[in-house]
């Protein structure tokens, strides 16, 4: 194994996974894998020290790669397969179409990796990707069949959450259904979408339906819960057995696709706001990042150093991540930006990449 390079920040783009390092001035480029492919999801695992990609082969369709040593060199996995009798409905066979996000397992099970993917099922591996394995219970629930694709044919997993103080609680976020809840390590699942408000259904309290964009916690307390919708923001204290709205009613922080938490302080959390779901693109032209220290009482817009006029910068559920004190997010017009306090002033980490799909920061 190589010589380990220091913290790292991934990008998966259109065009290949881009790996930097850090450095005392900023960040340097260190490798970049997997070049004319577009990395829907790249994360490295601290557990492991493996970084594992999903790759969207315009060709071959969707694959694994994983990497011993930061980067520099991958090996293909099996990707996760489908049972043969499973069905999207009744007489359409399931076909997997999108690796949408990869999370690592509990701390206790280095072995165990959770994929989620379109059309809307969990697979986990418990073997470090050896073999997969369809999650049966959350794929036979009652309720999956009146799940909707949130902007896509299908519905797709993007945000999964293993309890560091649980290993078998799970949350899930599914696009568009909502949030599943399961406490038996995956036999049984619960939908948690109390308090959300779906504009566009007949029922806007509607027990399933929901978009949630992305759904993330506090790391050091897990039963307080963020989630950027398609309809707002929304927070949960209480394990996500209930939400509450915490978006602004005139201001930016509204809609969006990522949030970002602070892994310690419970009321602090970050978003990059977009216009509309009509029109997705930086508001007035402005690309900012809003932070609440507050629980969402109260939301700061922080654009030092990011672009003030003619921005169409849109950011993905999975581009803006936060490690320490550095925040790093990345747009589909291929801007990438990096703040060294937390989002108080920003630097410009390039500006000529492919559209960024994921940046995520890792050991």
């Amino acid at each position: 194994m190589a010589k380990k390079q220091g913290p790292r920040l991934l990008l998966g783009t259109r065009k290949g996974l881009f790996t930097f390092t850090r450095k005392k001035k900023g960040w340097k480029l260190r490798h970049h894998a997997h070049p004319g492919n577009p990395i829907p999801y790249a994360f490295g695992d601290a557990r492991t020290g493996s970084t594992w990609c999903s790759i969207d082969h315009g060709h071959w369709g969707q694959k694994l790669s994983r990497s011993r040593d930061d980067g520099a060199t991958f090996e293909p996995v099996e990707e996760p397969k489908y049972p043969a009798d499973a069905e999207t409905k009744p007489g359409k066979p399931a076909v997997l179409r999108y690796l949408w996000c990869l999370a690592p397992g509990h701390a206790s099970e280095p072995g165990t990796l959770y994929v989620g993917t379109e059309p809307g099922a969990l697979f986990v591996t418990r073997d470090d990707g050896a073999s997969f394995e369809l999650v049966a219970g959350l794929w036979n629930h009652p309720s999956r069949h009146d799940w909707m694709g949130g902007g896509r044919d299908d519905p797709g997993i993007h945000s999964i959450l293993v309890d560091p103080r649980d290993k078998v609680r799970v949350l899930v976020a599914i696009s568009s259904a909502g949030v599943f809840e399961t406490r038996d390590g995956g036999a049984s699942w619960k939908p948690r979408n109390v308090g959300l408000e779906n504009q566009y259904l007949p029922d806007p309290k509607a027990e399933i339906g929901h978009d949630p964009h992305f759904v993330q916690w506090c790391a050091r307390k897990p039963d307080v819960l963020w989630q950027q919708n398609h309809c707002g923001i929304w927070r949960s204290t209480d394990g996500a057995l209930t939400w509450k709205p915490i978006h602004q009613k005139t201001g930016k922080a509204k809609f969006g696709f990522p949030i970002a938490a602070d892994p310690e302080d419970q009321k602090t959390a970050w978003i990059v706001p977009a216009h509309s779901d009509q029109q997705r693109m930086a508001v007035g032209g402005a690309l900012v990042v809003m932070r609440t220290q507050d629980g969402g009482k109260s939301w700061k817009e922080l654009g030092k150093g990011l672009p003030k006029e003619k921005a169409h910068d849109i950011v993905y559920r999975h581009a803006l991540d936060l490690r320490g004190d550095d925040l790093a997010f990345g747009s589909t017009t291929g801007n990438v930006y990096w703040s060294e306090n937390r989002g108080d002033s920003w630097h410009v980490l390039g500006q000529n990449f492919p559209p960024v799909y994921s940046v995520r920061f890792a050991d």
